[in-house]
């Protein structure tokens, strides 16, 4: 299927790829060897896809600034990465080293602000609709930040709660596509109510990819981009595990165990096998099937189009994808 979408995408994907790679242009060698590395591990691109796809199905077609705001979610997720495998100490991303393993954390947090600025370049680099723009993309920095230091609050604690994961993942994930599908109805005029159902797919896709991530965590395969069971190694609390525990009177007990689990990696096997016979994953792939649906149903207002198609067809990929 990504075949065949880049293949309609056309020039407007070939264009998003050549604004990445100048604006990651560097005559520090080192700067550049690490850049071309990381766009050649540089996974499936989804952001820039669904600007790309959003503005053709809002408005017809993309544009300059269309290609420019996918740019700049990429550019932007990337960084976000960067500073997140800082932050969980990660060694693997995508089947490869990280530059925080390769170089160093300090490395790789001047690597991820060199993308960030570049982001914020990409952005401003758009004449048109630059303020409403720019608002979009500070709101999604501001989401991440808070999304990412809520996330290290509750891994210390243990606590969380499903409006806390929900919260979570809405700022670490949801927000870069909302941003991704909103400047892209910015970028071809889109009425009010277009613009509302571009947020609003862009939400319930988010989430939906998230939480196929986390169900990926406790039942995914070697192919996965990151090492399977890491998210209880780094102490979080995702979905597949709140399902299990509703209900259970082991949940103070599991509860403790994560709080344990640096001192005790053994409690990982322990957790994961709760979560199986619990029946977590299956609890959370109904949950999954919900944000599907609603992202599939804010469509419903857009007119016919295979940009739309291939909208639903991005989101219903989740229900079955193992990597």
């Amino acid at each position: 299927m990504q075949k065949e979408i880049l293949e309609y995408l056309g020039a407007d994907w070939i264009s998003v790829r050549d604004l990445i790679s100048e604006a990651l242009h560097s005559d520090i060698g080192l700067l550049s060897s690490v850049n071309d590395n990381l766009l050649s591990h540089s996974g499936k691109m989804l952001r820039p896809v669904l600007t790309l796809l959003m503005a053709r199905a809002l408005g017809g077609k993309a544009n300059l600034s269309s290609c420019r705001y996918a740019a700049a979610a990429e550019l932007l997720h990337n960084a976000t990465l960067l500073h997140d495998d800082v932050a969980d100490a990660s060694l693997e991303r995508r089947g490869a080293p990280t530059v925080n393993a390769l170089l160093g954390a300090n490395a790789a947090v001047l690597v991820g602000d060199f993308w960030l600025a570049k982001a914020v370049e990409m952005i401003l680099s758009s004449k048109e609709h630059q303020e409403t723009v720019v608002t979009l993309f500070s709101k999604t920095l501001v989401d991440l930040a808070e999304g990412e230091m809520l996330q290290l609050e509750k891994a210390s604690s243990a606590d969380t709660r499903e409006s806390d994961y929900f919260r979570i993942i809405g700022c670490k994930t949801a927000s870069l596509f909302e941003v991704a599908c909103e400047s892209a109805a910015v970028s071809v005029g889109a009425s009010d109510d277009y613009r509302k159902a571009a947020r609003e797919y862009a939400h319930a896709a988010g989430l939906a990819f998230q939480i196929k991530d986390d169900i990926l965590d406790y039942a995914g395969n070697s192919q996965l981009g990151k090492p399977l069971g890491i998210d209880l190694k780094e102490q979080k609390i995702t979905l597949p595990l709140l399902c299990a525990m509703q209900g259970s009177p082991r949940e103070a007990e599991i509860r403790s165990m994560i709080r344990d689990i640096h001192e005790r990696p053994e409690y990982c096997g322990v957790v994961r096998d709760f979560v199986l016979e619990r029946g977590g994953v299956e609890m959370a792939a109904a949950r999954l099937d919900d944000f599907i649906e609603k992202a599939e149903r804010s469509l419903d207002v857009l007119p016919d189009s295979m940009a739309r198609t291939f909208l639903v067809e991005l989101v219903r990929f989740n229900a079955f994808r193992n990597v």
